[in-house]
């Protein structure tokens, strides 16, 4: 994609009635209610354990099938924002309408915005009966992932996008660089094998990595492919829908995520573009040329701090996500303390020299 027509797109037309990190159900129904009847199909396709509804959107009438879903873990809202962006590109392309012609031709797709509400109104990874749906594609014991499943069977999608949002701690391998976006390709067994599914994961990534080198470089890192025995991307790839993985984490000065959104939904729609338009999976080697996430951050490091031993050593604090009174509220927790030359504050006090580095 022409990355200025894009940035040019985006500065322009994304949703600004979303922002922040706490996106609830009420946040989004009234723009649910808002979208182009003639572009998009729209069904409560169920509720959560607190019987809160879930939408089915569905676009396009393309042979392509894409399944795409945001918030399984209620605290994640980054993916939600990009989604409803995407929205934005369907009704407005403007300058994109050619791509946005593309994929409508091309894909039929069907979004569950905000899997876990319950979750999301307290701010917790965990639905209201405390089952991580991420965890819960075997047993199915939670509301929320039996209709994702269901679903999942019914529209026997060819690819999925599982969006979630990454802890602050990571950084992009080899480099000081928070990692603002990872990718994962899920494995389909212990043994991590290179199954042909995966490797056309794999190429869906690499279209959605070039793309983003050309805006953060050195901010893209490659999320850990272990196996997870029940865990819905390992699950889905499994049983033959390619399942990409898309991880926002932290930009500069960004705890909101509102500047991070805008580098989801590149990726996003740079994947479903991509899927649109080509048959051809094979380049998927510079995957594995994407450097894997590190922990090397921490939110706060005070350096030079004098312990009550008259010892120098840094201080790392981070911070801590709570609901009061019904507002998403910050709270500081000291996690370790020591020498800690080796990782790096997205900001930094340096008590020697009563300077701030924010990053």
């Amino acid at each position: 994609m022409n990355i200025e027509s894009l940035q040019n797109w985006y500065d322009n037309n994304f949703e600004k009635a979303l922002k922040g990190r706490r996106i609830l159900f009420k946040d989004i129904a009234p723009l649910v209610k808002k979208l182009n009847q003639d572009l998009f199909r729209i069904h409560v396709e169920g509720t959560s354990e607190k019987d809160t509804d879930i939408y089915k959107i569905q676009i396009g009438s393309g042979p392509k099938k894409i399944l795409i879903w945001s918030q399984m873990h209620g605290n994640e809202s980054t993916g939600t924002k990009a989604v409803f962006d995407l929205f934005r590109f369907f009704e407005s392309p403007d300058n994109l309408i050619a791509e946005q012609k593309a994929i409508l031709e091309q894909c039929t797709i069907v979004f569950l915005p905000v899997l876990n509400p319950d979750g999301s109104e307290v701010f917790t990874r965990v639905n209201a009966n405390k089952v991580d749906l991420n965890r819960d594609a075997v047993a199915l014991e939670a509301k929320e992932s039996k209709l994702l499943r269901a679903v999942l069977d019914e529209f026997d999608p060819e690819f999925c996008f599982n969006l979630h949002d990454q802890r602050t701690i990571f950084n992009v391998e080899g480099t000081k660089n928070p990692a603002t976006i990872s990718f994962l390709a899920p494995s389909e067994d212990v043994e991590r094998t290179l199954t042909s599914g995966r490797k056309e994961t794999m190429s869906v990534i690499v279209s959605m990595n070039a793309l983003l080198s050309k805006v953060i470089p050195e901010h893209v890192g490659r999320y850990t492919d272990e196996f997870y025995p029940t865990a819905t991307g390992d699950n889905f790839q499994k049983l033959g829908h390619n399942t990409i993985l898309i991880e926002a984490g932290h930009y500069y000065d960004d705890y909101d995520r509102d500047v991070v959104r805008k580098f989801n939904f590149f990726a996003l729609l740079q994947g479903i573009l991509f899927v649109a338009k080509e048959s051809d999976y094979s380049v998927y080697q510079p995957y594995f040329d994407i450097p894997n996430n590190d922990k090397k951050c921490y939110d706060i490091i005070y350096r030079n701090v004098k312990n009550e031993q008259g010892l120098i050593e840094d201080v790392a604090v981070q911070y801590d996500y709570l609901v009061r009174d019904n507002v998403l509220v910050l709270e500081k927790e000291e996690v370790t303390r020591g020498d800690l030359s080796d990782f790096v504050g997205h900001q930094e006090y340096d008590l020697n020299k009563t300077c701030l580095k924010s990053i």
